[in-house]
């Protein structure tokens, strides 16, 4: 539900490369008999194409400085649900090969170390990748950013703000000529499951399931069932799990409402047994003054679910206290998702499935349709 409340407006935020770097070692005299010859190296590490994400809320396009080096917008977030979202390219023209040696947050002049409650602001790569130093950015190579400023709009009413905040966001990011701790930046590989062997996110996935490369090869590997599991693997562990399901243009045809096409539900591991709150929350998900731990994804997979049946074929929104569930249904496909980061496809008789506490896994058991 959107509660029109009071204005958030982001006045500025910075995107800058820090470019000094020292060329020393280029001019060191050589004491060896005979010529040496020491090519010209160049060092241009700038900011280039931003695009602003369909759907975020009217405002002026940011601006690069003609150094290259920042990036600058002023937006309005009216009410909650409103964002603004968009990328911008970190080039590498030089002939040098560049590396991450800073990265700074800040709101209002101070480093960030935690957000008001009505507020979201992430800084990754373009697929969700976090940064970290001593990532690379090779030479004649590129890097898409992803900024996103969000009014929460899963957030209950003491959590708004009482007055307009005119908040002052700053990120930046200093790179420096690559030495030997450089690190390749891991996006991800993405693999499919169909197992009934659990495997969890934060950890390898068990030697003994089968992986296959795409979500056909799963489906064929599953009775053509059209629901199967999909990880990202980075850093040799699995970072994203999420519940994919196929509807088909039989579905669609027999079902008003339903739009043919693969639509992905993203689980989440809110669990964390040494967590101080009383439900074993993971802090990035605690909200100590409401009690509450929600998966900042159920929003999105709420309108995955209509997307995907279309309202008629959804029940309505289960929402008491701090928990929330969306149910859709139609035969021989249900799908739920759930405030606590499960998420579920059923069909004749089997499901896959991401738990709260991280669990994934495919059995036999699940109701039929």
């Amino acid at each position: 539900m959107r509660i029109d409340k009071d204005n958030i407006k982001i006045i500025l935020i910075l995107l800058i490369l820090g470019l000094g770097i020292g060329y020393s070692y280029l001019n060191t005299e050589l004491n060896i008999n005979g010529t040496a010859n020491i090519n010209s190296a160049n060092w241009s590490v700038y900011w280039n194409n931003v695009q602003v994400k369909s759907g975020s809320v009217s405002a002026s396009t940011p601006t690069i400085d003609t150094n290259k080096t920042t990036v600058n917008f002023n937006v309005t977030l009216a009410e909650p649900g409103d964002y603004y979202e968009f990328s911008v390219d970190a080039v590498n023209a030089g002939t040098l090969d560049a590396m991450i040696d800073t990265i700074s947050s800040k709101l209002n002049g101070t480093t960030i170390t935690t957000l008001p409650a009505y507020l979201e602001y992430t800084v990754t790569y373009s697929d969700g990748t976090p940064l970290q130093i001593n990532q690379e950015l090779l030479h004649d190579t590129t890097e898409t950013y992803k900024v996103r400023i969000a009014y929460k709009d899963d957030i209950s009413a003491s959590d708004l703000p009482s007055t307009n905040q005119s908040l002052s966001l700053q990120f930046s990011v200093t790179y420096k000529q690559a030495d030997d701790s450089a690190q390749a930046v891991d996006h991800g590989t993405t693999v499919y499951t169909v197992s009934s062997t659990t495997s969890y996110i934060g950890q390898t996935i068990p030697s003994d399931i089968t992986q296959y490369s795409s979500a056909s090869e799963a489906m064929a590997a599953f009775s053509n069932r059209p629901f199967y599991l999909k990880h990202l693997i980075r850093n040799n562990v699995i970072a994203e799990s999420y519940v994919e399901f196929v509807v088909t243009q039989a579905m669609a045809n027999a079902n008003s409402g339903m739009t043919a096409g693969t639509y992905a539900l993203r689980g989440l591991d809110t669990y964390d047994e040494n967590a101080s709150s009383t439900n074993y929350c993971k802090a990035a998900y605690y909200n100590s003054s409401t009690g509450e731990c929600l998966s900042p994804y159920y929003e999105s997979n709420k309108q995955t679910l209509l997307s995907a049946f279309g309202s008629a074929n959804c029940s309505s929104e289960y929402d008491v206290g701090d928990y929330k569930s969306l149910t859709c249904s139609v035969s021989g496909l249900r799908a739920n998702a759930s405030s606590d980061g499960c998420v579920n496809a059923y069909g004749d008789s089997w499901g896959c499935g991401v738990n709260y506490v991280g669990p994934s896994s495919c059995e036999d058991g699940f109701p039929i349709i």
